[in-house]
């Protein structure tokens, strides 16, 4: 159905009229569409403290009150929550939380424009679009490796979300949404302020992280980018606001490097962070937190395969350390069940990588970790020993560990807790190693790769 115009009978013939975009918008169905999404997403409250489960009741109640003032230009958007997360190596990012009232609207607007821009965007953007994911993105990236673009310019822009330019993006909308109201909805989520530490700061450029529109606004700024690459016939592959190009030689990679820069700061009004952005060989390189080895196997010279990054590994690793630690107020099952989680997640984000061998080091080191916890849970000497030697121990052995002065740790690794609190019984408690996932999740079957290759274990 196209959204500017539709046909209705007036007399003798067919008359032409002009449905608003903000109609199709503000439909029941679209809006409890709306509603559904952006309580699955759960996600906090804005600066009202107006949680996502008050949504139900706003739709019961407050719904033809709401649809009104967004139909007669009077609703007016609220202040953004600035909340600062940290990104590692000491570095804050400050996401945008808007009010739940405002994620509705936004929500039920994303819905209604995102097919007017969607089928327009480059086949090499990967990020925030429907059936296209990470896996995609670092397989083309690989298939170029493969065919011999070698030299890669890695584009690392600076603080991105926070430096979109306004004016430009409004523009940009203008060429696929002619509805005032609706443009004039976006334009004030734009310009809402931010509340940081309590304090209101203006907002003259930027788009939040955090808001439901925000992804699709980024990869409106950034298929201009997009266009501008396809322009001159270069290999590339973007993921939201993380781009790499893939040329055959150093010379052409600066050359094309120079003028992106030029055209990024320009054009798109966009600083590239100098200390992040280079031209990089593929053992050098990281894409998505993937990175490339050469295959070392006959007849396949100047060959890559995929391998997880190192500060990938350190993320699986820091993330189970939480879990894993002693003080964490948890029970065992509560930590096994989020254990799974985060396990399961990992591993499906990187299965098309060489892991095996690094899963199951990890492994090892993460059932001594729960060793540990159990031990610690035991806390006093006699309820050591006595479990112990329900878990088979001789009475004298059981004695003598359970008032050993060697440290928790220690004992953990030790072949007293390895011979008892074996794996069988981890798996009983319902824990699934690592390497289990990954043999159970197995390689997936992407769409849309074409006919890259990647390594099987």
């Amino acid at each position: 159905m196209r959204a500017e115009s539709s046909l209705t009978l007036s007399g003798t013939g067919k008359q032409r009229i002009e449905t608003k975009m903000i109609e199709q918008i503000l439909t029941r169905k679209n809006m409890l569409q709306a509603m559904y999404k952006v309580q699955k997403n759960h996600g906090s409250a804005g600066v009202d403290h107006m949680p996502v489960t008050k949504l139900s009741d706003l739709m019961s109640i407050d719904k033809e009150v709401l649809t009104a003032k967004v139909r007669s230009g009077k609703y007016l958007s609220q202040a953004i929550l600035g909340v600062e997360i940290s990104k590692g190596e000491g570095k804050t990012r400050l996401l945008g939380i808007p009010t739940v009232t405002d994620r509705l609207l936004q929500q039920a607007v994303l819905q209604v424009i995102t097919a007017r821009f969607e089928f327009g965007f480059s086949d090499s953007s990967y990020g925030f679009r429907p059936k296209r994911s990470v896996q995609q993105a670092v397989l083309k990236a690989q298939g170029y490796i493969n065919d011999g673009f070698q030299n890669i310019v890695d584009i690392d822009l600076k603080t991105f979300f926070d430096e979109v330019d306004h004016c430009y993006l409004l523009q940009l909308l203008y060429r696929k949404i002619k509805c005032r109201d609706t443009l004039r909805l976006i334009r004030k989520w734009l310009r809402s302020p931010i509340q940081i530490d309590g304090k209101l700061v203006k907002r003259r450029k930027g788009v939040p992280q955090g808001s439901p529109l925000s992804p699709l606004l980024s990869n409106i700024m950034l298929h201009e980018l997009d266009r501008e690459l396809e322009r001159q016939g270069l290999r590339f592959v973007r993921y939201a606001d993380d781009f790499s190009i893939y040329v055959k030689t150093k010379a052409i990679a600066r050359k094309v490097g120079n003028a992106i820069f030029k055209f990024l700061k320009k054009k798109l009004k966009l600083t590239i962070n100098r200390e992040k952005s280079g031209i990089r060989r593929p053992v050098n390189f990281t894409c998505l937190g993937f990175g490339f080895v050469p295959t070392y196997v006959k007849g396949e010279k100047g060959k890559y395969q995929l391998v997880v990054s190192e500060k990938s590994w350190e993320k699986l690793k820091q993330k189970l350390k939480i879990l894993t630690r002693k003080t964490t107020p948890m029970s065992f099952d509560e930590r096994i069940q989020k254990l799974n989680e985060v396990q399961r997640g990992w591993v499906n984000a990187f299965r098309m990588a060489s892991i095996q061998n690094k899963l199951n080091e990890l492994d090892g080191w993460l059932r001594n970790r729960l060793r540990y916890c159990i031990w610690h849970h035991w806390k006093k000497s006699e309820r050591k020993r006595k479990n112990l030697i329900r878990l088979g121990i001789e009475q004298g052995q059981a004695y003598a560990w359970s008032r050993s002065r060697m440290g928790g740790w220690a004992i953990a690794q030790s072949p007293i807790l390895g011979t008892t609190i074996t794996i069988d019984r981890l798996n009983k408690r319902g824990y699934v190693s690592l390497l289990e996932i990954y043999k159970k999740i197995g390689l997936p079957s992407i769409k849309g790769s074409g006919s890259l290759r990647f390594s099987t274990i």
